[in-house]
C-alpha cells in the first residue's frame, strides 16, 4: 500500500494471551447476556423456604463458614492493621463481616453464583462492598469468551457493570458446572428430586393427619333384605355428620355411633403406606449429601457413618464448611489486589477453628518435632508468612 510506511514507525501492539477455544465459547453470544438454564427463583421457593432440611443445611454451611475468623497476610508478614482488613470488618453501614459472608456463602449455596460489589473508594480500598442477589445479575460475554460486564436488572430496570481496565467492580465466585462456561452448579440443583419427594412426603402426612392420623375405613350400608342404598338426603347427611363430628386431628379417636344397617369397616395401613416415612428419611440423606453435611447433624435419624457428633462435626469442617471459605476467600483477596496494588491473601485462621483443635495441635506438634526441617519450613507447612526480613532459622 502507498500509506505503508507511514505505520513503519509505530510501536507494534502487544500480543495477549488467550484461551484458543474463548472465540468458540462466545460465539453466538458475545456482547449479549448469556442466561443461564436454572429456575433460581422455583428451587429457592421450594427448596430453602418450603423445606426443612434445605432451609437449615444452607444456613449451616453459611453461618459456619462466616463464623470462621480470617487473617490477612502477603509472602512476608500478617496483618493485623490493615485497610483491607478495615474493610472486610466492616463492608458497609447495614453489615458487618459476618452478615456480608453468610449472605454471600448463601447466595453460592442456592444459585451456585456469588457476586460482590465494590462501591467507590481511593486509590487503595474501595468504600463499601454489597452482595448483590444471583437471581438478578447476568453475565455478558464477549468475543473472547470472558466476561465483558453484568447487568443487574430489578423490576425492569438494568444497570451495566462494565469491566475495562483496573479492577473489576464486580466479584464474581461460582461452583464448577460441567456444562455451562459462565454460571456454577448449586447443591439445590442436584438435590432438587429429592427436595421434590421430602416435600411430597410431607404433604402426605399433612394429608394422613388432617384425616383422623390413619387411613380411611369404609361405611357399608346393608337395607333390609340386603339390598338397596342411601337415599340422596341420607347420603348428604352422612357425609355432612362425618366431616363434623369425625375427621381431623380434633376428632381423633372419638368413637362412632351408627344407625339403619350402617356398619363401619376400618382399614389397616397398606405396605405402601407404612414405606412412606422410610421414603421422606431417604429423601431428607440425600438432600443432606449433596450440601455436604453428615446427616446426623441435621436430625436424620438412622444414620451410623460417623462414631459420634463430634467426628461428624470435625468432618462437616474438614470436607465442606473450610473448602468453600478458602476458595471464596482467596477470591476475594484476589479481586481486592486489584485495588491495593500488592497481592495480600485472606483465608480462614485454623488456628481459632474450635472443631478442628485437636487436629491442628496434632500437626503444630508433628511440625515442630520434625528436627530436619528449617523453621522458614516449618512456618510454611503451617501456612504462616515467611520469616521477616533480618531473622535467621537460628534467631
Amino acid at each position: 500500500m502507498v500509506f505503508d510506511f507511514l505505520k513503519r514507525n509505530e510501536p507494534p501492539v502487544p500480543e495477549r494471551k488467550a484461551s484458543a477455544t474463548g472465540p468458540v465459547v462466545a460465539f453466538g453470544t458475545s456482547g449479549r447476556v448469556a442466561w443461564s438454564p436454572r429456575d433460581t427463583a422455583s428451587l429457592t421457593r421450594t427448596g430453602f423456604s418450603g423445606n426443612p432440611i434445605c432451609f437449615r443445611a444452607v444456613k449451616l454451611i453459611a453461618e459456619a463458614a462466616a463464623a470462621l475468623p480470617l487473617v490477612l497476610q502477603d509472602k512476608e508478614r500478617r496483618y493485623d492493621v490493615h485497610p483491607v482488613l478495615d474493610l472486610i470488618g466492616r463492608p458497609n453501614l447495614a453489615q458487618g463481616r459476618a452478615e456480608l459472608f453468610e449472605a454471600l456463602y448463601g447466595q453460592i449455596l442456592l444459585t451456585g453464583n456469588g457476586y460482590v460489589e465494590a462501591v467507590g473508594g481511593d486509590e487503595s480500598v474501595p468504600f463499601e462492598l454489597h452482595v448483590l442477589r444471583s437471581d438478578r445479575m447476568s453475565v455478558v460475554p464477549g468475543a473472547d469468551g470472558w466476561p465483558i460486564a453484568y447487568e443487574y436488572s430489578v423490576g425492569g430496570r438494568t444497570h451495566r457493570f462494565h469491566l475495562g481496565e483496573g479492577a473489576s467492580p464486580v466479584c464474581q465466585i461460582k461452583s464448577f458446572h460441567p456444562q455451562d462456561d459462565h454460571y456454577g452448579l448449586s447443591p439445590m440443583q442436584a438435590a432438587a428430586s429429592a427436595i421434590d419427594v421430602h416435600n411430597s412426603a410431607s404433604r402426605w402426612s399433612k394429608g394422613l393427619l388432617d384425616n383422623a392420623a390413619r387411613p380411611s375405613g369404609a361405611i357399608i350400608y346393608k337395607g333390609v333384605d340386603g339390598t338397596g342404598g342411601l337415599s340422596p338426603d341420607q347420603y348428604d347427611r352422612l357425609v355432612v355428620e362425618m366431616e363434623a363430628n369425625y375427621q381431623g386431628a380434633r376428632n381423633a379417636g372419638r368413637p362412632m355411633l351408627l344407625e339403619g344397617g350402617l356398619d363401619w369397616k376400618p382399614m389397616g395401613f397398606s405396605p405402601s403406606d407404612m414405606e412412606f416415612q422410610k421414603t421422606k428419611e431417604s429423601a431428607g440423606r440425600e438432600i443432606a449429601i449433596a450440601f455436604g453435611i453428615p446427616p446426623m447433624l441435621l436430625g436424620i435419624p438412622g444414620d451410623a457413618t460417623y462414631a459420634n457428633y463430634q467426628e461428624a462435626n470435625r468432618a462437616f469442617y474438614r470436607l465442606t464448611v473450610l473448602p468453600l471459605a478458602t476458595r471464596v476467600t482467596a477470591a476475594i483477596g484476589h479481586w481486592l489486589s486489584g485495588f491495593t496494588g500488592e497481592q495480600v491473601e485472606i483465608k480462614p485462621d485454623l488456628d481459632q477453628v474450635a472443631a478442628l483443635a485437636q487436629e491442628r495441635d496434632q500437626q503444630w506438634r508433628r511440625v515442630a518435632d520434625a528436627s530436619f526441617l528449617t523453621l522458614a519450613e516449618k512456618r510454611s507447612l503451617l501456612g504462616l508468612p515467611g520469616l521477616p526480613e533480618g531473622e535467621t532459622d537460628a534467631g
